[in-house]
């Protein structure tokens, strides 16, 4: 018998084939771990929120405004190439935290970790999420960026807005939302009793502006006047809710790349039109400040100002290493300033570690509702700390890549792992290790690897140990 000769067509087809079957079962193995280790138990949710009593006075309960950025720099806040009268008002009648953080230096799994007090990897948001359509969608689960098939923040979790208003509050979302597209995981699923805002990032398609669940501004959208409409929205909130406590998460969609800035603000700051967005935002801020104090609710709300990671490609990081994606303290500090007049101080400059996953408890606390004890709650009450009354309640914070721990700070120093790094002739390689001093070094330009070894040995075993625990325990449950 004859031995077949093998064309080159022969071989590319038979090459093209093995290739498919070992990326098919590459994909169907990754899809079967993914499931395996998800661990959802809605049912915890619903015990903990069945629990919870409306307030018996709830004249004494705080309203409460949490004003979110997309990628706003923690130097954008001061920068003097920005006028931000506002803002200024509102640190000179507040107080500012210099080592504030984001729990994610990038948006979807930031928003997850603000909204349930703890790191964005317990809930499984550990990437942006995508709309529903996107076809970028297959290749983020093929490269592994979508952790266990999540697509929205899972029902186990407890969102801020489900226990306010099991409490008694009125909540409402106006901008960005983030956490999902599909029934059930939309604002309105998620405890908000009002929604006004898109559900994915502004550069996501299609961009449409829903009124809770339908469309009232078809994709695409006009971006110009988003800012101007999300804060008309927030005001028409505040005003329809100044009789009962509130909760107003006014979530802005700038100055997230594309920015946009509506004709009134288009050029008029000379920092391009990333200072255009930044500057209504500014305008926004001041909204809110006048409509509160017009309608005298100024003394029984605590307003708050940040952003959910640093700026990407353009804007302040505050003078140090790093920007939005990165480990780095670019990437992750943000800007955070109060106002509670008659409560937290004035005119204040505070540096005590805190993060965003705070806000969940603190917001709990002024509320008098128990905190879940079936899960752990990585958030702190951080009122004492505003208010000048004790230290910061946090001595270490880590620093995530996706579902990895990458770095951790411990009071002033900061160990980074081995990992990719921001050197742009060498991106694809690793880097590091890496020990900081941060009260010495804030731009993170000096390792003292070798001259602090005890140091660094102690803060790479607290990462390790953590590690650990969050694969023995992910989601966290207790």
């Amino acid at each position: 018998m004859t031995a077949r000769r093998w064309s080159r067509r022969d071989l590319l087809k038979v090459a093209a084939i093995g290739g498919g079957s070992l990326a098919l079962g590459g994909f169907t193995l990754r899809q079967v771990h993914n499931m395996l280790g998800r661990d959802f138990q809605p049912a915890r949710a619903k015990r903990y929120l069945d629990a919870i009593e409306a307030s018996p006075n709830p004249e004494t309960l705080p309203n409460i405004v949490i004003i979110l950025c997309d990628d706003l720099g923690v130097g954008d806040v001061d920068s003097p190439e920005l006028d931000l009268p506002n803002v200024e008002r509102m640190a000179a009648e507040g107080t500012r935290l210099t080592d504030f953080y984001a729990s994610a230096s990038v948006c979807s799994p930031s928003r997850a970790g603000l909204l349930t007090g703890r790191y964005p990897v317990r809930t499984l948001i550990s990437s942006p999420l995508l709309s529903t359509h996107n076809p970028l969608n297959p290749v983020m689960d093929l490269l592994g960026r979508y952790s266990y098939n999540v697509r929205g923040i899972p029902r186990d979790e407890v969102l801020l807005p489900e226990v306010l208003g099991r409490r008694g509050y009125r909540t409402g979302l106006v901008g960005k939302w983030h956490l999902g597209g599909t029934d059930g995981f939309l604002p309105n699923d998620r405890g908000f009793d009002s929604f006004y805002g898109a559900l994915w990032s502004n550069d996501d398609t299609p961009y449409a502006i829903y009124r809770d669940r339908e469309v009232v501004v078809p994709a695409p959208a006009n971006q110009d006047v988003l800012t101007r409409d999300f804060t008309l929205a927030a005001v028409e909130f505040i005003r329809a809710n100044k009789d009962h406590p509130f909760l107003l998460y006014l979530a802005h969609a700038m100055p997230h790349f594309p920015e946009h800035a509506s004709a009134a603000f288009q050029g008029k700051s000379g920092a391009g039109l990333y200072g255009d967005a930044v500057e209504e935002i500014d305008w926004s801020v001041g909204q809110i400040f006048d409509t509160l104090d017009q309608l005298g609710l100024a003394k029984k709300t605590l307003v708050v100002l940040s952003s959910d990671n640093g700026p990407w490609m353009q804007g302040n990081p505050g003078y140090v290493r790093g920007r939005k994606l990165q480990w780095f303290e670019g990437g992750f500090r943000v800007p955070f300033l109060a106002r509670w007049p008659g409560v937290i101080p004035a005119s204040v400059t505070r540096q005590g570690m805190s993060v965003n996953f705070d806000l969940f408890v603190t917001c709990l606390q002024l509320s008098g509702v128990p905190l879940p004890q079936d899960r752990i709650i990585d958030g702190k009450d951080i009122l004492p700390l505003l208010k000048g009354d004790a230290p910061s309640p946090h001595d270490s914070f880590v620093y995530y890549d996706v579902r990895t721990p990458v770095a951790v700070r411990y009071q002033h120093w900061k160990y980074v792992r081995r990992s990719l790094t921001d050197i742009a002739s060498f991106w694809p390689l690793k880097q590091g290790p890496f020990l900081f001093d941060l009260e010495t070094d804030p731009n993170e330009s000096y390792s003292l690897l070798e001259e602090q070894p005890e140091r660094t040995a102690q803060l790479a075993s607290m990462l390790d140990a953590f590690e650990a625990d969050m694969r023995a325990n992910l989601r966290g449950w207790l």
